[in-house]
């Protein structure tokens, strides 16, 4: 579990909280449709309550490495929006929990037109 020193002691965050983080702002990044199972049948999007589902957290040295699971919007360029959802992903995941990131590795699914 990675955590943050203060002078008064150590804050302790569950992965799972992190992985939170990371679902709820890939989710809200212009041409990501949804999540998708990690390495599993990409047929099916996960519903919005099981975002974390396609989200790995480890800690790796001093900080956090992220890898998640998208379906990107048919039509769009799949680079830019990677890179779109990289750079708020590490952004939001060290401005709501004080963790460095170490790295962010987004895996692009699918694609498929959004509804």
């Amino acid at each position: 579990m990675p955590s943050v020193a203060s002078p008064l002691g150590r804050i302790t965050i569950a992965n799972d909280v992190v992985a939170h983080v990371v679902g709820h702002t890939a989710a809200e990044c212009y041409g990501v449709v949804g999540m998708a199972a990690r390495g599993g049948r990409v047929g099916r999007l996960l519903a919005r309550d099981r975002l974390t589902q396609g989200i790995e957290v480890e800690r790796e040295g001093e900080g956090v490495a992220i890898d998640l699971h998208v379906v990107v919007e048919y039509g769009l360029n799949l680079a830019e929006v990677a890179a779109t959802v990289r750079s708020r992903v590490a952004y939001e995941v060290a401005r709501l929990t004080g963790l460095r990131v170490s790295r962010v590795e987004v895996h692009i699914e699918d694609v498929r037109r959004s509804a």
